[in-house]
């Protein structure tokens, strides 16, 4: 009866005393392959610091901005559109939540194809975004990777890839400015943080200013041709009608149209207002010198003990 209730007790006794064989055999294995783990960790965390310090420094420049309250008048253009069914929108008019609806499509717009080609184009920016290899900080310049591009020359002297030309194309160059570009709104805020990273902390701080005062004058000027366009269509629907009813509305959204014309043309700041502008920053960004050496020295702890393994493991098979 005594030996029944025992047995469980053994059991588990016998248990841990082979999980106890089992790592010690497993640390003697490791242990006579010492100088294997000891010279593929040493390589690897050597390899990580010579790559730590060959990386060279980035940094990031951000803006903190808000959606311009005044950059629509939604809430008037929707009651008048519930008095006269539709009309608004047959005019061409956003109606109803327009502040949010613009800070959205304005993001959207910043991160477009279009938008950042022009960009790149207006202020001549695809060599310092796609040749440039890192920044001097003594002589404020920049050093251009040759095998691309040719600084005495100045010219692009690439090897072009397949389906590529010499000059990096278009869409080469806003893939490139993505990596660059960072967009993030705060929920509880609604505040927009906007942010461009670079090896100069001079340009990154340029490129978010420029980015956002392009944003605005974008937006400003689709407003404008939104509300001329909306203007001349509702001008035209007057002169076709004697009602004095529908004349009245008309007459109201043809005002609304001409307050959005005004309200962007008196403001630069449009879709989005400046609530913390960028500064040059004077800390990098990347790269973590620090984590990626811990990295390389836990990679090569973790495949020289694998090694050891492995090569004790044939060898047993082979006996």
């Amino acid at each position: 009866m005594n030996n029944e209730y025992n047995k469980p007790f053994n059991q588990a006794q016998q248990s841990y005393q082979d999980d106890e064989i089992d790592l010690r055999e497993l640390f003697s294995i490791i242990l006579k392959g010492k100088w294997i783990v000891i010279a593929i960790t040493l390589f690897c965390t050597m390899a990580s610091v010579a790559l730590a310090l060959y990386l060279p420094n980035e940094y990031k420049a951000s803006a903190v901005v808000q959606p311009n309250n005044s950059s629509g008048s939604g809430g008037k253009l929707a009651s008048l559109a519930g008095q006269f069914g539709g009309l608004a929108s047959l005019a061409g008019i956003n109606i109803g939540g327009n502040e949010s609806t613009d800070a959205v499509i304005a993001m959207e717009v910043m991160k477009s194809w279009g938008f950042v080609e022009n960009f790149i184009s207006k202020h001549n920016l695809a060599i310092p975004l796609f040749a440039a290899t890192k920044w001097e900080q003594s002589t404020n310049e920049l050093v251009y990777d040759q095998g691309l591009y040719n600084e005495a020359e100045h010219k692009w002297v690439r090897k072009a890839p397949k389906g590529k030309t010499v000059e990096p194309t278009s869409w080469e160059l806003y893939e490139e400015f993505k990596k660059r570009l960072s967009i993030s709104k705060d929920k509880e805020s609604g505040l927009i943080n906007i942010a461009i990273t670079h090896y100069s902390p001079i340009i990154a701080k340029q490129w978010t200013d420029l980015i956002i005062q392009d944003l605005n004058n974008f937006m400003k000027v689709r407003a404008l041709n939104d509300a001329n366009q909306s203007i001349e269509y509702l001008e035209k629907q007057i002169s076709q009608t004697s009602i004095a009813e529908i004349r009245t509305v008309f007459s109201e959204l043809i005002q609304e149209q001409h307050k959005t014309k005004m309200l962007a043309q008196v403001s630069d700041e449009y879709i989005f207002k400046t609530v913390s502008s960028a500064k040059v920053p004077e800390e990098k960004v990347k790269p973590k010198r620090a984590l990626i050496v811990v990295l390389g020295f836990v990679l090569g702890l973790f495949l020289s003990v694998l090694l050891v393994l492995m090569l004790n493991y044939f060898k047993d098979s082979k006996k």
